[in-house]
């Protein structure tokens, strides 16, 4: 059979290939040889400047054309719809409001007005819950030509209308195949040198090739999300033996944070995809992988953990306590079974910029597919990484007080707001030990024992954790 063509199909084809050719050659001068060298053409600076002068002047068209229709636009809250008092202790805030008399009793009883305390910090609750707050998108005080926020700015005018379009051509049609094209080769990189570098007998050669090859993998994956970082204090960073602690917003904290130094992984033993990556990487360098049921055995992950700090040749561990994403607002409970291990600890604070995309992964509304399309097809990743100064247990110190204390030095270097709550709320109710501590708090009030009562509620947190299972705090915390 005598297949025939037309000039027109070899003009096309010929296009089509000359096209091919020169996307990738860009991609490989511009985007790859810079990842492998580690250095910055600054054109991923000049993409952020240029976006923020298209915000300003997409929100001031906004504002006018807002103003000159005469229209309500959506405004997020940013400082709460109920004004909240300083906090204090239970016998206080119930004795202001059954006001003075009740001091000339000489016994203490129930009364009336206890009602509208629990009433009061009931409705609180409802209207303003900082739990699960911090288990959603973080909203905007400006549009930022996304579909996540002030759904309604770009039905203003005509211009800004044409300029959303245009936004959704680049990122979809632009962006997303670019990006998709440098996450793919990425991680073939990741598979295929760390596999090699595995094979190699002599044990230094093979640390420090491992720790390029991770190094540029990660570089390219961070490229593959347009992201900007800026990391203060590097002076700190985490340094082989001790374990590396930080807030956690979504699964690319990893990728920040490795695009700066190596660490070694803590998790569960994957299957599919994930799980070829974690063969490969575990090959060329000390990763630690559970099984399922390794995780449940909490002496067993504690002795790894301890075994790898106690090897000085070995990279830091990079934990996430918390145990879930929060959206990059807040920081919560922080699960004590890194902190029992005995080592030096190296706090990191992650702030992420959510004017150019949210970071955020809420797992319980997007899968990660779905997720890292939502990733990609934003404008960008920006974000600021400190480096604390290195923390250790101080004497009579327990593992929940050494938790706190470097989990509020994190909120306080990122801005975030320090939370007493455990993350495990997201998808479970509150224990029934804790409602059973308030209860017991109350109690002491109508009992008189005003000197035992006075407790907060952080320490009641404290005294919960040493109760809760073991078990499945570490089970929680190396996922």
């Amino acid at each position: 059979m005598t297949w025939f063509t037309s000039p027109a199909d070899n003009l096309l084809c010929r296009c089509l290939g000359i096209s091919i050719m020169v996307w990738f050659t860009l991609l490989f001068v511009f985007i790859i040889v810079p990842a492998v060298l580690g250095v910055s053409l600054g054109i991923r600076r000049l993409y952020i400047v240029t976006l923020l002068k298209v915000f300003e002047w997409a929100t001031s068209r906004m504002e006018m054309g807002a103003k000159e229709k005469n229209q309500q636009l959506y405004k997020p809250y940013s400082s709460g719809i109920i004004a909240k008092e300083p906090p204090s202790s239970w016998q206080q805030e119930i004795q202001d409001l059954r006001g003075s008399a009740s001091c000339l009793r000489s016994e203490p009883e129930f009364e009336m007005a206890d009602i509208f305390y629990f009433c009061r910090r009931g409705v609180e609750s409802i209207m303003d819950d900082e739990v699960t707050k911090c288990f959603s998108a973080q909203e905007l005080e400006s549009w930022n030509l996304l579909t996540r926020s002030n759904y309604n700015f770009r039905h203003i005018s005509l211009r800004l209308t044409v300029l959303w379009g245009l936004g959704v051509l680049i990122r979809y049609g632009v962006l997303l195949p670019l990006r998709v094209t440098l996450a793919v080769t990425g991680i073939s990189l990741l598979l295929v040198l760390t596999t090699l570098v595995g094979l190699l007998p002599n044990r230094e050669l093979k640390f420090f090739l491992s720790e390029k090859v991770h190094l540029m993998c990660y570089r390219i994956c961070v490229r593959a999300l347009t992201a900007i970082i800026t990391y203060h204090n590097r002076e700190n960073k985490p340094k082989n033996g001790g374990i590396c602690v930080a807030n956690h917003t979504t699964p690319i904290d990893v990728i920040i944070l490795a695009n700066d130094g190596c660490y070694s992984m803590v998790g569960q033993v994957h299957g599919g995809l994930m799980g070829m990556i974690q063969r490969a990487m575990v090959r060329s360098s000390p990763h630690i992988w559970f099984e399922r049921s390794e995780v449940k055995d909490r002496h067993l992950v504690a002795k790894r953990l301890g075994d790898h700090v106690a090897d000085k040749t070995k990279q830091p561990i990079l934990i996430f306590p918390e145990g879930t994403c929060i959206n990059n607002t807040s920081v919560m409970m922080f699960k004590k079974g890194s902190f029992e291990i005995g080592c030096t600890v190296y706090p990191v604070a992650i702030k992420y910029d959510p004017r150019f995309g949210d970071a955020f992964w809420n797992s319980s509304k997007f899968g990660m597919v779905n997720y890292l399309l939502r990733m990609m097809s934003s404008w960008a990743i920006v974000c600021s990484v400190w480096y604390l100064p290195p923390m250790n247990r101080e004497e009579g110190e327990d593992a929940v007080q050494f938790a706190n204390r470097v989990k509020a030095a994190i909120a306080a270097q990122g801005g975030l707001v320090d939370l007493i709550w455990d993350g495990g709320l997201k998808r479970a109710k509150v224990k029934d030990a804790f409602k059973e501590e308030q209860q017991k708090l109350y109690s002491k009030v109508l009992v008189g024992e005003q000197d035992q009562g006075d407790q907060s509620d952080n320490k009641l947190v404290e005294d919960e954790n040493p109760k809760e299972d073991k078990s499945h705090q570490d089970s929680t915390e190396v996922q």
